[in-house]
């Protein structure tokens, strides 16, 4: 029997075969081929297969998100078979006698260029498309698994750690679970890992070898451990634990459609964190009552350019819609510190955490934050959106985040493009500047969302993503459930809501101090909706205590 200990950062068992996960290398380069005749062969067989992918996930689309998102798919699929673009990777083939990566890329490259320099904003919107079906033949050809997982079956992703450009193109529907040597409970792949309510490890370091790829596993969230042929009474416990895991998941169901209101009335607002529009199945189906955080940045993190007004429209549409009318509350771009975006060209920094990133980054370049605010309140006509500013430390953030909003919304006017003028707006509360001056923000906003994970960080002067720290990174901490009160407290003074959309939302044993404290919503993974759930409703708000935050 091995075994290896690490952090369990999403509780569960599974079983299943490890699969260490690979980064990709998609780096092209030129080569001179004398068998043309073979790279054409190469790549009319990397066409084929972008086509049949292309067909699998229009009908998957279709099914899941309706007709319009699946038209995406088709025209890709087109496109991947358009003359002009075919004839354009030949005559490269040709005249510089070269390997089929290297003459695909150029062409995409000049496809792209061409209709990103044409006026009309259709047209400009196309460059990201064909960017697009580039990188898939490219993929093709270079032997690059869709989704990241070349097997045929649902695996234990292992890895070093996951960059979350990563994590967000990893094939979901192929992952038991995750275990990596780095990380942090933190972590995207931890927060991945919550979102998709299965179980994950971090921090196992050089005892999780290579050479165990493809052996079969058992990983428990809940106490770290991954065990590798266990003897008959380690297995016997594992069984029984999934087991009655099972069990607990049947009875949870029975929570669906159950209104979230405590024994004696008080009501609480359970929704969800989602990092992209394919989350919302997990939303629906775990009966949230609404999204509490939409990050934006999956838009900018998954593209090599930046995203079109066009492309976040469908996007924050897509989301919109299908929520039918609950809210739906979306964070403006949050990259910078650990989500790093290299076409943004961001200087290197000692302490990125603390550097330009967030909203800081918004307001240095109005062009960017103008795109995706456009976006944004064009896709407020089809459901209801509410828009959220990260990292705020400062009032004049905030006036000038409002006045951004404002020149979009003349903007969208004056085009005649509908939109919803009463779009909520609101900040996060994750610095202590932002505590401090809770009371004057409370005034400018219809809302606040406490992002406990950054709030603990600059409380506590603890590094979110450093595993080592240890009991010292504590979001229990009085200093930090503190300062989520004075927020508390500066909303309801000036009439607004309060919710907290960090991870500490889904602790079960703060529920009552959040209770005690006021808090209003609670915006927590898909798959602690209805465990969340079971707890308030045996909960007595009137009863609840704030003892926690004299500890």
């Amino acid at each position: 029997m091995i075994v290896m200990q690490g952090k369990g950062v999403s509780k569960g068992v599974i079983k299943g075969k490890l699969y260490f996960y690979k980064h990709p290398d998609n780096t092209v380069t030129k080569r001179i081929v004398t068998d043309q005749e073979g790279e054409k062969s190469r790549l009319t067989e990397a066409q084929q297969k972008s086509i049949q992918q292309l067909d699998a996930l229009t009908e998957k689309c279709r099914v899941e998100q309706g007709e319009e998102a699946a038209i995406l798919f088709e025209t890709h699929a087109m496109f991947v078979e358009d003359e002009d673009y075919v004839q354009c990777i030949l005559d490269t083939l040709e005249e510089e006698g070269c390997n089929a990566e290297y003459a695909v890329q150029t062409a995409g490259e000049q496809f792209a260029a061409m209709f990103a320099g044409m006026d009309d904003a259709y047209m400009q919107a196309r460059a990201a498309d064909i960017r697009d079906v580039t990188q898939r033949i490219l993929n093709n050809l270079m032997g690059i698994a869709e989704g990241g997982i070349n097997s045929d079956e649902p695996v234990i992703v292992a890895a070093e750690d996951l960059a979350p450009s990563e994590t967000l193109q990893l094939d979901k529907t192929k992952i038991l679970g995750f275990i990596t040597r780095g990380g942090s409970g933190n972590s995207h792949t931890a927060i991945l890992a919550r979102n998709m309510g299965i179980p994950a490890i971090c921090g196992l370091g050089d005892t999780l070898a290579e050479e165990y790829d493809g052996r079969l596993a058992y990983i428990d969230g809940d106490t770290g451990k991954v065990v590798l042929d266990p003897d008959e009474i380690t297995l016997a416990g594992l069984e029984d634990k999934f087991q009655k895991q099972q069990e607990l998941k049947e009875l949870l169901l029975t929570m669906k459609g159950q209104p979230d209101v405590t024994l004696d009335g008080r009501e609480l607002m359970v929704y969800c964190n989602i990092g992209s529009p394919e989350d919302v199945a997990a939303v629906q189906a775990n009966d949230g009552q609404g999204v509490g955080l939409f990050r934006s940045e999956f838009l900018y993190l998954a593209a090599s350019d930046y995203p079109s007004e066009e492309e976040q429209f469908q996007a924050y549409k897509t989301v919109a819609s299908a929520m039918d009318g609950k809210r739906v509350v979306i964070r403006t771009l949050d990259i910078g510190a650990d989500k790093q975006v290299d076409y943004f060209n961001l200087t290197k920094e000692e302490n990125p955490a603390m550097g330009l990133r967030a909203i800081r980054i918004c307001l240095n370049r109005p062009e960017v934050f103008r795109t995706q605010l456009r976006a944004l309140y064009r896709a407020s006509a089809f459901g209801r959106i509410a828009i959220m500013f990260p990292m705020i430390t400062s009032v004049w953030e905030v006036k000038e985040c409002i006045r951004a909003c404002k020149s979009v919304m003349n903007e969208l006017t004056k085009e005649g493009i509908p939109f919803r003028a009463d779009t909520e707006i609101g900040i996060m509360i994750e610095t202590p500047s932002s505590v401090f001056m809770a009371e004057e923000l409370a005034q400018l906003v219809d809302f606040f969302s406490v992002g406990t994970n950054d709030l603990t960080q600059y409380t506590l002067a603890c590094d979110r993503q450093c595993n080592d720290l240890g009991k010292f990174f504590d979001p229990h901490h009085p200093a930090v459930l503190r300062a989520i009160k004075m927020a508390a407290d500066a909303a309801h003074k000036a009439g607004i809501w309060i919710g907290i959309c960090g991870e500490l939302g889904a602790d079960l044993t703060l529920l009552e101090t959040f209770l005690a404290i006021g808090i209003d919503e609670l915006s927590v993974s898909p798959s602690m909706v209805l465990p969340l759930r079971a707890q308030i409703r045996k909960s007595i708000a009137k009863t609840c205590t704030l003892e926690k935050l004299e500890d």
